[in-house]
């Protein structure tokens, strides 16, 4: 389970970006929430859920919300999770948000993320508000009938506590070194 929980204060990170650019999670103190999302390119899961993340960081971006996505998997023995192969995936996926490398996984293990992808959704105070899946459907974003990471950005945005705080991250176990 996480190391953070609902209503604990999010934990500061400085991490390379496909962009060339360093990344702190301050750089978005001034945003209404913030969900940093624990991701990686080869976990079939984390492809499924892609779409609809960039979907929902072009739906919220006017609304002050800002998704960042980390990669903490242990590149050696998952090639295809390398900082390179990071670069060619967040190009071909037209990702409109950050793509942050977690080389030395202490980022990964200071939110005690699980999961590819894992969301930590925090209000504009850096508060943890929702945590979990992104919605109740991998598979196919039509059958969609809980959009658990849509409806806690709403909470958040409108000042109230999401319905559903918590959800068991579903995907791939993060490999570690």
């Amino acid at each position: 389970m996480a190391n953070i929980r609902i209503g604990d204060n999010a934990i500061p990170f400085n991490l390379p970006g496909v962009d060339g650019r360093k990344y702190l999670l301050s750089d978005y103190d001034d945003r209404e929430a913030v969900a940093v999302i624990f991701t990686c390119n080869h976990c079939p899961y984390a492809r499924a859920w892609e779409d609809r993340l960039v979907q929902i960081q072009a739906d919220y971006a006017g609304r002050g919300v800002q998704l960042i996505a980390i990669n903490s998997n242990d590149a050696s023995k998952y090639p295809d999770d390398s900082f390179e192969k990071m670069k060619e995936r967040a190009e071909e996926k037209g990702f409109n948000f950050p793509y942050l490398h977690d080389e030395d996984q202490e980022v990964a293990r200071a939110y005690g993320a699980e999961r590819t992808p894992e969301v930590f959704l925090f209000d504009a105070d850096g508060i943890l508000r929702y945590h979990g899946t992104v919605d109740d459907n991998y598979e196919d974003p039509e059958a969609v009938r809980e959009a658990y990471l849509r409806d806690a950005i709403e909470a958040v945005l409108e000042g109230r506590e999401p319905a559903t705080a918590e959800t068991a991250p579903v995907g791939c176990t993060i490999k570690w070194k």
